[in-house]
């Protein structure tokens, strides 16, 4: 497998982020993962882009059971179900939809007993799908706390700090509201390290970090922060009486990178997996990446050539103030990455969010090949001028190298695949 042209490469490389998406897919692996029938109720509730599609998992795999409840997903990311109730709402800022959702499955799981089952269905992007807003703050606050956050370039990890603190649903309260009923989550994991707490904000897990002192995270979100929610991050809360959890996690990027790793092998390329929780700014990433891939290519590798370089996780993208232009974190690594490499023989590349939504846009992410820089300036666009204005999404749509797969219904966060050859 020596002649790598452009086309065989770009089709290689959706090939693997196919099979990445394939792994996390819930018709094809929730049912291995569910609990015992109960004896009483149960009573599904869940929140994230993959919350439909786990819904109709379980009404698939427990025909037999009487279920009822209500999950709340992202506008356009409804799936068929028949006795789950699927609400839409707004990701990645929440809008009144994303709270009323929150209050419906609160009042879902109210009133239960010891012999119900309250089973909680969990995936990326339900800190904004359902959101209560705590004690003293509107939705407005929420609203703008969310903003912030997205352009403080912050890890997902202090993201869901500040959002299980000013959360009337998250941290852990989503469970105390449903004792005494058994409580099991199932999970689709779309953060660095698994943690319970971090995937959406974790409505289901104790928070032991509810009595810290938040004030550094508030500073660093600037004057704009409402005047509430400061307070409330610069006062510890009472953690409560800890509480055990039964969670369940049914697909992970690590699980991602590894079907993605398999993929490649059967075609007959090396795979190495750098790592599935990679954080960081997504233009040093690409130049980071820009560079591994060089060395290989030039001084080898104890692996066999053709190699895949795969790496999961999920990088920021710190805006600033000024305006930005259209982008992602995978296109704005994908530009990075293309003009540290200028031009490189043998080097191709594709990053993509697994649900099939970079940012904001229409596209999962982008394809690099060697000629990605020369096809850009015979466009008349400057690369480099380009990724300063964070309009990397632009670029690649003018060069028909977007990758646009349309909602996946899963989430197990994004996956970057390096070819070299």
């Amino acid at each position: 497998m020596t002649d790598w042209t452009r086309e065989r490469a770009k089709t290689f490389l959706e090939g693997v982020f196919g099979a990445a998406v394939r792994s996390a897919d819930p018709k094809a692996v929730l049912a291995g993962f569910l609990p015992d029938k109960p004896k009483g109720r149960c009573v599904v509730v869940g929140a994230g882009k993959a919350a439909a599609l786990m819904a109709a998992a379980v009404e698939e795999a427990w025909p037999d059971v009487e279920i009822g409840g209500v999950v709340v997903t992202r506008y356009g990311h409804r799936a068929p179900t028949r006795r789950i109730e699927v609400l839409e709402a707004a990701h990645p800022v929440p809008d009144a939809a994303s709270e009323a959702a929150a209050r419906r499955i609160l009042a879902e799981v109210h009133g239960l007993g010891p012999d119900d089952l309250v089973l909680v269905l969990i995936s990326g992007g339900g800190s904004a799908l359902m959101a209560l807003p705590a004690e003293g703050l509107t939705l407005a606050d929420k609203k703008a706390v969310n903003r912030l956050l997205l352009q403080s370039g912050a890890g997902i990890s202090d993201m869901n700090r500040v959002r299980r603190r000013l959360s009337g649903i998250k941290g852990g309260r989503l469970a105390r509201a449903a004792a005494p009923a058994r409580v099991v989550t199932l999970a689709i994991s779309d953060v660095p390290g698994d943690d319970p707490r971090t995937i959406a904000s974790g409505p289901t897990v104790f928070d032991p970090e509810a009595g810290e002192d938040l004030s550094a995270l508030a500073a660093r979100l600037g004057p704009g922060l409402p005047e509430a929610a400061r307070r409330r991050l610069s006062a510890p809360a009472e953690p409560g009486a800890p509480f055990a959890a039964d969670y369940r996690l049914i697909a992970t990027p690590q699980m991602a990178l590894e079907a993605a790793a398999a993929r490649a092998r059967e075609e007959g390329v090396a795979a190495l997996i750098l790592g599935d929780a990679l954080e960081g700014e997504a233009r040093e990433a690409g130049i980071l990446m820009a560079g591994i891939a060089r060395s290989v290519r030039r001084h080898g590798h104890p692996a066999p050539m053709p190699l895949l370089l795969l790496s999961g996780g999920e990088t920021t993208v710190t805006i600033g103030q000024e305006r930005p232009g259209r982008g992602g974190r995978n296109t704005e690594f994908l530009l990075a990455l293309a003009v540290a490499l200028r031009g490189e023989p043998g080097i191709h590349a594709l990053a993509g969010d697994t649900d099939g939504i970079d940012g904001t846009e229409d596209a999962a992410g982008a394809f690099v090949a060697p000629d990605t820089l020369a096809r850009a300036l015979s466009a008349e666009l400057d690369p480099a001028d380009v990724l300063a204005r964070h309009d990397s999404y632009t670029l690649f749509d003018k060069l028909g190298d977007l990758m646009r797969t349309g909602p996946t219904l899963t989430n197990v966060n994004d996956l970057r695949a390096i070819l070299v050859a």
